[in-house]
């Protein structure tokens, strides 16, 4: 339990990392996963059982490496544009895009919690954005538009990955991730090419911080949660994430000025009280 949620706690901070750094959004997106799959990889090499496996294994971590590219180009711009709260939970609505994944494509049960989640949900988030949506901003509109894109991604991603790691052709999940990291490096790379950003890093602040960003995200964050999913019961382990979300709702207020009033700060907890709902599984 202890391994969870300091692996939340960690992840959450992705977005401040990402606010505080100068370069570009798909530059900290790029040296994320160069330096975490770096990292990952070496810690790898070491264990026999992480060498390459299947072909069917291969193409399935290309596969997510793409859908992970695109959730963080996505979500690097929305954390500029609406802040590292609202961003994330945006991006936890990926929750509801696996469930209707699950209920069309294989065809699961649609659940009561379902049905109730997504309508809450969408309050809970017009409570935070507001319900004129043609009075904001075009840029926070942009941004809104951003990290619901970013879910989209982020289920792509999971189903991918999970595609991958059923294929019983062993391997380990940090070799996995190590690949995921690089593929999505590269893909990252050639799309800042293909914007004309640079990925040249300006000073040794922004290089502490993007490294800082790959380590405690890519890498510690996550080998904490894997190491912590095995011994926490499954109905515990949805709400123990939810704690990413939350806590980055919280770092936009303690360190940007982030939304407080009570309409936004209802809207929050409404919405991550929905993630919960539609994650929630019948024992």
């Amino acid at each position: 339990m202890l391994s969870l949620l300091a692996g939340a706690a960690m992840i959450s901070t992705s977005p401040v990392f990402v606010k505080l750094t100068t370069v570009p959004p798909t530059t900290s997106g790029f040296y994320r996963v160069l330096f975490g799959g770096l990292i990952l990889a070496l810690l790898a090499w070491r264990r026999p059982e992480s060498r390459p496996r299947g072909s069917r294994a291969w193409t399935a971590l290309i596969v997510a490496a793409v859908f992970f590219s695109l959730d963080l180009w996505f979500w690097h711009r929305s954390i500029h544009y609406v802040g590292p709260g609202l961003s994330t939970l945006l991006a936890n609505f990926q929750v509801f895009v696996l469930a209707l994944v699950g209920v069309l494509a294989f065809r699961e049960k649609l659940r009561t919690e379902l049905l109730v989640a997504i309508p809450l949900a969408l309050y809970g988030l017009s409570l935070i954005v507001g319900f004129e949506w043609h009075g904001l901003e075009p840029d926070y509109r942009a941004g809104v538009l951003f990290g619901l894109l970013t879910a989209v991604s982020y289920a792509g991603y999971i189903l991918s990955l999970r595609y991958a790691r059923t294929g019983g052709s062993g391997g380990t999940p940090g070799a996995d991730l190590a690949v995921v990291s690089l593929c999505t490096a590269l893909f990252l790379g050639a799309s800042a090419l293909f914007e004309g950003v640079s990925l040249t890093i300006p000073g040794w602040r922004d290089a502490a911080l993007l490294v800082g960003y790959g380590f405690v995200a890519q890498v510690l964050g996550w080998l904490l949660i894997s190491r912590g999913l095995s011994g926490v019961p499954a109905s515990r382990v949805g709400l123990v994430l939810l704690l990413q979300p939350l806590l980055a709702y919280i770092w936009d207020i303690a360190f940007f000025s982030g939304p407080v009033a009570a309409a936004q700060l209802g809207g929050a907890l409404i919405t991550v009280f929905a993630i919960w709902l539609g994650s929630r599984r019948r024992a």
